[in-house]
């Protein structure tokens, strides 16, 4: 179950957590913005990300794809199935198909505002057991959400050419691998 191989889902006791809503703004085109999350995706995974992303199917506007997270100080691997849906230049979104918990939604919308994009993330994360359940993912809160993988693009260049991941990508790469983790490992 911690690795997202084996997802129980009996239905009873589901309850659905909010993840965030928190927002970002980006110095940058919203087409541009969109480009750079889908890109891996939709286009040649780069090998930086090899280890954690394997898209299994490529279509025009939706992927079925894989996203990997080192859990229990990195001696597991938690692996998430997901659908990754693209509504070009606006909207990304999310939904499990096998995890370690039944049920994750999330969405990427992104708005432009005089040059510059607000790229905004919501979602909910499901468990079964009532309580017990949610006692297991822990508290999900602002701190630990987010980061989902279209922000993992290490090889995007800044102006200079020289490959590197904004300040603002780290950030939110650090709080999806920490939900990962506290869904995976149970820590809180």
């Amino acid at each position: 179950m911690v690795t997202g191989k084996l997802t129980i889902d009996t239905g009873w006791g589901r309850r659905v957590r909010p993840l965030g809503p928190f927002g970002v703004e980006i110095a940058a085109p919203v087409a541009t913005v969109f480009d750079v999350i889908a890109a891996p995706y939709l286009g040649r995974t780069p090998r930086a990300m090899a280890g954690e992303l394997r898209v299994l199917q490529r279509g025009t506007d939706m992927v079925l794809a894989e996203h990997y997270t080192p859990v229990h100080g990195g001696r597991l691997i938690a692996a998430t199935l997901e659908t990754v849906t693209f509504d070009r230049p606006h909207r990304v979104t999310f939904r499990l198909v096998r995890g370690p918990v039944p049920h994750v939604a999330e969405e990427f919308t992104l708005t432009e505002h005089d040059g510059a994009t607000r790229l905004e993330y919501s979602g909910g994360l499901g468990t079964a057991f009532g309580a017990a359940g949610q006692a297991v993912v822990g508290r999900p809160g602002r701190s630990r959400v987010g980061g989902r993988s279209p922000f993992l693009v290490r090889g995007h260049p800044n102006r200079s050419g020289t490959p590197r991941e904004p300040r603002h990508c780290q950030s939110l790469r650090s709080r999806r691998a920490a939900r990962t983790r506290a869904v995976a490992g149970g820590t809180r």
